[in-house]
């Protein structure tokens, strides 16, 4: 297959095509299953690293979607692999649910059982379905929900963090900035993806309806109109507890919601909602963008200008989205800033590598790991695969 460099869109696929999906591809791991769970920043790679229910199924869900670009049998061979790695060793037979982490080998390390870490079991899970057409997957997929409302749901939201039988603990795995937190939106807003994907691949009317749910939580107590962001970290009672505003997440959710509305459709909910990712967007552009790039959070008025990976492909397919909506040139000059600002200084040059994971506000290398528990190509692909199927030139 010949390179393409015609377009932006043409680009970007091509980065998709010889750079994300050979190095993932890369990490599969013949021997005990699932792939590898960890690189460091010099390449050295980590082959009895625990693997984490995270990265394995988002890596099903990045090859299942790469799959659906490139019709090549090698990656739907790698989401057959990953499936099977999550249906044999990550989900516990027992207490049902998915391991936090397992072992290089496939045995329980971390048992807890997170309802992020559910989520993107599903997400997943969805995702095989849809190329493969599983009903076991699907199966699978209704399984881990039902766990999700049995003990994850109440009145209020979602709890979060629960050991192996899913008594409830501390919610240590998705607090940060010195507040432990309840329930958080980084964790509903991955629920709502999850059971958008569900809806997109199988209609169900139960589906749509927690779908409308999570969309009022985040209109009415996630969202903060004052200061036009969604608050990150709350307690019990859906108080928030941190003065931050996560650039990312918010960029992010700005996009995720409007799918997921475009999903569901309901014109109601997608006219009620639009207005709030909108608002999402502009400010994410205001305050966190420098010019090339996007800040990773302001905690407490005090900016923190590392660039991280997730947040720069975020913000290319954020922007464009926002572009697509209002057709505000702002938000595409964004976008084509922070691509140049990936392609120079995120995009890892040397062989055997993908994309950095930090660099400071200039773009010099942080020494972070280049794949990890977290660092996959969950962010970077699906910017790819979204700019690719809605061919977002810019």
């Amino acid at each position: 297959m010949g390179r393409l460099y015609n377009t932006r869109v043409n680009i970007i696929k091509d980065h998709l095509l010889y750079g994300i999906i050979p190095f993932w591809r890369g990490l599969r791991d013949d021997v005990h299953g699932g792939f590898y769970g960890e690189m460091d920043y010099d390449l050295k790679l980590y082959r009895e690293a625990d693997k984490g229910g995270i990265l394995n199924s988002r890596l099903l869900w990045f090859f299942s979607h790469a799959y659906s670009i490139t019709s090549d049998r090698e990656d739907l061979s790698c989401a057959r692999h990953a499936y099977e790695f999550l249906r044999d060793s990550l989900l516990d037979k027992e207490y049902g649910g998915v391991y936090w982490s397992v072992t290089y080998d496939g045995r329980p390390s971390d048992d807890t059982k997170h309802t992020y870490c559910q989520a993107f079991a599903v997400y997943a899970l969805a995702a095989y379905y849809d190329i493969t057409r599983s009903e076991e997957a699907l199966r699978l997929a209704y399984g881990l929900m039902d766990i999700i409302k049995e003990f994850c749901r109440d009145d209020i939201g979602y709890l979060e963090a629960f050991d192996r039988s899913f008594k409830p603990v501390q919610n240590d795995k998705l607090s940060e900035n010195g507040v432990m937190a309840s329930r958080t939106m980084n964790t509903l807003l991955h629920v709502f993806e999850a059971y958008s994907e569900v809806y997109r691949v199988h209609k169900d009317e139960a589906v749509a309806d927690e779908l409308k749910c999570m969309l009022d939580i985040f209109r009415d107590k996630i969202y903060n109109p004052e200061k036009k962001r969604l608050e990150v970290f709350f307690d019990f009672n859906m108080n928030t507890i941190a003065d931050l505003h996560s650039y990312g997440h918010d960029i992010e959710a700005a996009w995720l919601i409007d799918n997921g509305c475009e999903i569901l459709g309901d014109l109601e909910y997608t006219n009620n909602i639009s207005r709030i990712t909108k608002e999402l967007a502009l400010h994410v552009l205001q305050a966190g963008f420098d010019g090339t790039s996007v800040y990773n959070e302001c905690f407490n008025n005090v900016n923190d200008t590392r660039k991280v990976w997730w947040v720069q492909a975020e913000a290319v397919l954020g922007f464009m989205n926002a572009y697509k909506k209002t057709g505000n040139e702002a938000f595409r000059e964004a976008a084509s800033n922070t691509w140049e600002f990936i392609e120079k200084h995120i995009i890892d040059t040397r062989a055997g590598s993908e994309w950095l994971n930090e660099t400071d506000r200039e773009g010099n290398p942080l020494r972070k790991e280049i794949a990890g528990p977290w660092k996959c190509p969950y962010h970077n692909g699906r910017m790819c695969i979204e700019i690719i199927r809605r061919n977002l030139n810019f």
